[in-house]
């Protein structure tokens, strides 16, 4: 038990070690040979088999006797298999809260709603934070490469908004206020994030809907090439390029504004679909540098809203996750909270 929870703490970083490279040389459990190995996620074999290492251990949805969160499953889409997992804080009057979509991390390939470690987070978010979350389970890669997580996610943010209509969805309609609506999602989810709240921002959506704050937990934004003043090893850079590209069936490059919002033309910026934005940055996590030179371009772009950036010294990625009892990641939380519940 004690590796499968340490190994999604970690998410994209060990791949720096290993060199995620295809290795036609080693074969597997298949008996097939490697055709791309993304250890410690999963191994993809030539005759079509995936094998994950993780992220696939589930938990039922139930009523939490910890958090008093009750949650419970619904389908997005049919024809996908796209669902979500709802969490409800009890009340002590019918009130209406704000409505948290959140997107899991798990660089694209492995994880889900249903995870235990996202089910126990979004259960203590939920109550500490007092709102109804919906956390979306959108389709993976490599069997559904890139942009098939985007417009699950994007599917999945249009039906929270239908549902939330008087005599549709019962936990939504009774409780929820999209007025006060957020993404939040950490990893590959503060990616999703990002990418839903600039398509909200050109697009529109629903019924004149507009996204309040998003907040991106220790984002996966990277580039074919550093930023800022921090040296990177280039077999890093390579790696990434690598992955990303097995992400997203080489459909776009590294520094495609997918990947590397750096990337994008000035006036871009500017369209981001909401009132607030918080990005967090863990100390030793290799993304820092792309994570803090968002909120940088961010603030300097002429973007009317308000940027925010924590930081925590002295952790890796997306350690919150399975150390969300310790004084840092609760005091990451109460920021979270703070961010999603300040009267503005």
């Amino acid at each position: 038990m004690a590796s499968r929870i340490l190994l999604p703490a970690l998410l994209f970083l060990l791949c720096s070690h290993c060199g995620c490279a295809a290795r036609s040389s080693r074969g597997g459990e298949s008996g097939s040979a490697v055709k791309f190995d993304f250890s410690p996620f999963l191994i993809e074999y030539k005759s079509g088999v995936v094998k994950r290492l993780m992220g696939t251990d589930r938990v039922a949805a139930a009523a939490d006797a910890l958090t008093g969160v009750t949650s419970r499953d619904v389908t997005i889409d049919p024809a996908t298999g796209v669902a979500a997992r709802i969490y409800l804080p009890s009340f002590r009057a019918a009130t209406k809260v704000p409505v948290l979509v959140y997107f899991h991390g798990g660089a694209f390939v492995v994880e889900s709603a249903f995870n235990p470690i996202y089910h126990a987070y979004l259960n203590t978010l939920a109550a500490k934070a007092g709102v109804v979350a919906v956390s979306v389970d959108y389709r993976l890669a490599p069997e559904n490469p890139l942009p098939a997580a985007y417009d699950d996610s994007w599917a999945a943010l249009k039906w929270v908004l239908a549902n939330a209509a008087p005599g549709a969805d019962q936990w939504l309609s009774q409780y929820g206020d999209t007025s006060r609506l957020f993404l939040a999602g950490d990893s590959a989810g503060g990616n999703i994030a990002h990418n839903l709240a600039l398509r909200a921002g050109e697009e529109g959506l629903d019924g004149g809907a507009r996204i309040k704050g998003v907040a991106l937990l220790d984002p996966y934004f990277q580039g074919r090439s550093a930023v800022g003043a921090q040296a990177m090893d280039p077999s890093f850079l390579q790696s990434a390029a690598r992955t990303w590209s097995f992400i997203c069936a080489g459909k776009y490059p590294i520094d495609h504004p997918y990947a590397n919002p750096l990337t994008l033309p000035a006036a871009s910026w500017q369209h981001l679909g909401c009132s607030r934005v918080l990005v967090t940055v863990s100390g030793q996590d290799r993304l820092n540098p792309w994570q803090r030179a968002y909120y940088s371009t961010l603030r300097s772009s002429g973007w009317p809203g308000q940027a925010e950036l924590y930081e925590t010294p002295g952790e890796g990625h997306v350690y919150f996750l399975t150390k969300l009892s310790t004084p840092q990641a609760q005091a990451e939380m109460a920021t979270l909270v703070a961010f999603i519940n300040r009267d503005d």
